[in-house]
């Protein structure tokens, strides 16, 4: 069941995990947020087109938060899955600082703040 505030509006955001074991650079970090945040922005579009056109209304928060590692990752986008949210995993495609396949950022969301924090409410900013 989705979460509404007392107006009876859903307040939306999409969290983008890092997985801060890999010690990525500042740059290549960016734009694994970058990947991660429109990889999951396209899917929701597809498949939760009002959940979007909310989270535009409202100004496209995002928050950037440390994930423990790969599998934390993973386990993060199970449970997404498992919640129906929106997510999407990086894998990266090993051209720069990183082998292929690297596990590198998770994107849940957009979709309500109390649904998305129920799996990310206690990681750390990035």
């Amino acid at each position: 069941m989705r979460s509404q505030k007392s107006s009876g509006l859903f307040w939306m955001k999409q969290v983008i995990v890092v997985n801060a074991s890999l010690g990525m650079g500042v740059g290549k970090t960016a734009a694994q947020v970058a990947h991660a945040s429109t990889g999951s922005y396209g899917r929701s579009r597809q498949d939760f087109p009002e959940d979007v056109d909310t989270w535009k209304r409202e100004g496209q928060k995002k928050i950037v938060v440390k994930g423990r590692d790969a599998e934390h990752l993973r386990e993060l986008r199970r449970n997404a899955e498992i919640m129906g949210l929106p997510c999407y995993l990086v894998e990266d495609a090993g051209l720069t600082q990183l082998p292929p396949g690297t596990v590198s950022a998770l994107a849940i969301g957009p979709a309500p703040d109390d649904d998305v924090d129920v799996l990310t409410g206690d990681l750390k900013l990035l």
